[in-house]
């Protein structure tokens, strides 16, 4: 299934949940209501869910003054993989990772924290990257942006229905407001709804992109060097990331809980690594 026809099929999920949601929480108008927040939120998360990300972590983009080693990385790596060159950004966290983000490769965008620059050396940094431009190729930046600002916005309304179920919801009937047991279930489902938002983006998507980025930079095992690294760090160090765009990162950076492993995103980094050993 490609990006786009998966993005639309998102984008049409979204705008049914929230009318669902608008009818379960405030009656016939709560769904009027939400059916202008979901046109306004399908806009923003084709056009703006990339600002959004980059926003959310405060990440500045630099240019080959300010960055010459991280940027000329990119530069020859969007030559050889045939891409136009990307906007790069710089995460100022001691947390070791990277993502890309972006509608489509002519408006694509890389970042880096700056842990990952302390820990990694060129030709491990080269690798990752390949592997982020290897998104950009194969068009899942959009849906992974996109999938991001609908997690976070589920899981926002969810907020907003504990709370209404707090102060006794918006109504006194269910015509006009919402009832009781909607209130409930919006409040228990909507997390579960983010998650399989999310789930929605293959796994597989990180073994091809693994692929890919080890034939652009045409060395696997850096690659391999970097994810042994990363993994090591990411079970080390405090991540301050929102679970809704956990998935974009190159490795999961939400550790130390059974859920987030087990709606992980992100495949078994050992599997990763040893794939990309048998490409050697």
């Amino acid at each position: 299934m490609s990006s786009m026809i998966k993005t639309t099929l998102l984008l049409s999920s979204l705008a049914v949940f929230f009318i669902v949601a608008g009818r379960i929480l405030g009656g016939g108008t709560g769904m009027v209501i939400a059916l202008g927040l979901s046109l306004l939120m399908i806009w923003g998360s084709y056009w703006c869910s990339d600002k959004l990300v980059l926003r959310m972590y405060h990440a500045r983009e630099v240019t080959s003054a300010q960055a010459p080693d991280i940027y000329s990385i990119v530069r020859g790596l969007a030559d050889r993989a045939n891409l136009p060159m990307p906007k790069v950004y710089v995460v100022d966290t001691p947390m070791p990772n990277a993502f890309a983000t972006g509608r489509n490769p002519s408006h694509a965008a890389v970042a880096v924290t700056t842990g990952i620059t302390r820990i990694l050396d060129r030709n491990e940094l080269e690798g990752v990257l390949a592997h982020e431009l290897a998104h950009v190729k194969n068009r899942d930046t959009l849906i992974s942006s996109v999938a991001a600002t609908i997690a976070g916005a589920v899981t926002t309304l969810a907020s907003f229905a504990q709370w209404s179920l707090i102060f006794g919801g918006f109504g006194g009937n269910d015509d006009e407001g919402g009832n009781i047991v909607g209130i409930l279930l919006m409040a228990v489902l909507a997390p579960i709804a983010a998650t399989v938002i999310q789930l929605a983006i293959s796994r597989t998507r990180e073994f091809e992109a693994d692929a890919k980025g080890a034939k652009i930079c045409g060395n696997p095992m850096a690659l391999a060097s970097a994810l042994t690294k990363l993994e090591s760090a990411a079970n080390a160090t405090r991540a301050d990331v929102n679970p809704s765009t956990a998935h974009m990162f190159i490795v999961n950076p939400l550790r130390g809980k059974a859920m987030a492993s087990l709606f992980s995103t992100h495949p078994p980094t050992e599997e990763r690594i040893k794939r990309l050993s048998a490409m050697r």
